[in-house]
């Protein structure tokens, strides 16, 4: 289970990546329209949820450290904080037929933003599931007592 874990995980990490590859398909598509983002929509709504969770089960069935669990939780928070900007961006730019402000811009911004902390969270998931299966993780070793 454990290398199933890894795997997931390692899917999980490429499917996030490619999500930045179809925001760029989409900011670049001429003539843009409402399908120029419809594999990022498909890859952020469907793939990475489903992903997450199935790295989630999988970290716990291979019986993974509490906080290594938690951790696979993390890309699918981000991503709802990922929609949660979209739809205040969107209150605050007054909606598609109004142009977008300043604060818009600002809030729609830490859309990219959140993506590399999504992006580093699945990392970090990645990195610790291959130490987990290697036997070599440190989640939960305990920490040694600082030198005064």
């Amino acid at each position: 289970m454990r290398r199933v874990f890894v795997v997931l995980a390692g899917l999980l990490f490429l499917a996030i990546l490619a999500q930045f590859y179809f925001a760029a398909v989409g900011a670049f598509d001429r003539p843009r329209d409402d399908d120029s983002f419809a594999l990022h929509s498909i890859t952020g709504m469907v793939l990475i949820p489903l992903l997450s969770i199935l790295t989630t089960l999988a970290a716990a069935l291979a019986r993974a450290p509490g906080r290594l669990i938690g951790l696979t939780l993390a890309p699918l928070g981000l991503l709802v904080v990922q929609v949660l900007i979209i739809v205040v961006g969107n209150v605050i730019s007054g909606g598609a037929d109004e142009e977008t402000g300043l604060a818009g811009l600002v809030v729609f911004g830490l859309h990219a933003v959140n993506a590399l902390v999504m992006m580093g969270a699945a990392a970090a998931v990645l990195r610790q599931a291959r130490a987990f299966a290697t036997g070599k993780s440190t989640m939960d070793a305990p920490q040694p007592a600082p030198v005064v």
